[in-house]
């Protein structure tokens, strides 16, 4: 079968293998926990006792939880005395974090 050319539509920058590390990085995100945590880190800063309080799993859950979203370059931490504090690193989550919300969660209002 023929490709069929578009003169008029210039092709976006990319390729599959450039979104190879994208994907990687959207299957960390993709588990319910890790899209809460950040939902929360978007809104301040929270130690991993916090974030697995709010979650109902173990401290070491959301110590991995936190790991492999600072591998994927999604958050990072800060030492305060004894405490550490995650925070969001990659801004671009604010703007996913709305379209997650805008379509699966619903406002009361």
């Amino acid at each position: 079968m023929a490709r069929v050319q578009h003169p008029n539509l210039s092709k976006p920058a990319g390729s599959v293998e450039a979104f190879t590390e994208a994907a990687e990085c959207l299957r960390t995100l993709a588990h319910p926990v890790r899209i809460r945590i950040v939902q929360l880190l978007l809104h301040g800063r929270y130690t991993v006792g916090e974030l697995a309080e709010d979650c109902g799993i173990p401290d070491n859950a959301a110590s991995e939880h936190l790991r492999l979203l600072q591998r994927c370059g999604f958050l990072a931490s800060d030492r305060e005395g004894r405490r550490v504090y995650y925070r969001v690193a990659e801004p671009h989550l604010k703007s996913l974090m709305a379209c997650i919300e805008g379509r699966f969660i619903t406002h009361a209002g």
